[in-house]
């Protein structure tokens, strides 16, 4: 059993920035994939970021390519999603997500554990 607390989201003006972090509780932690999911009003859930057990690897969703980190302290049992030059249309509610499997996946329904989101609001 794995416990997702994410933090760091909050209002901030287009083309700035914020980081988000994810603790995860468990002794397994650097076993588990690790994702960043958003969901804005109306619209459907969708992939933001992945990183590896291991952080070798990661993916990220085009529109956020260049703009956005995903990173992991396995030490510290905790993934960060760093957000620059942000979008108003980047306003969702962002959840950390992690997979019962050391490989990263794009897909929300590989992920076995929630937390339960943070907002984040980019105005214009």
């Amino acid at each position: 059993q794995v416990q997702l607390v994410e933090s760091g989201g909050g209002l901030v003006q287009t083309g700035g920035s914020l980081r988000l972090s994810c603790a995860a509780s468990g002794r397994t932690f650097s076993s588990y994939a690790m994702g960043w999911f958003r969901q804005a009003p109306g619209k459907e859930r969708e992939f933001v970021a992945a990183i590896s057990w291991s952080g070798g690897s990661t993916s990220y969703r085009d529109s956020v390519k260049g703009r956005f980190t995903i990173s992991r302290d396995n030490a510290k049992n905790t993934v960060y999603l760093q957000m620059n030059s942000l979008k108003p249309e980047d306003t969702a509610v962002y959840y950390c997500a992690a997979r019962g499997s050391r490989y990263l996946s794009t897909w929300w329904s590989d992920y076995d554990y929630w937390g339960q989101g943070t907002q984040v609001t980019v105005s214009s």
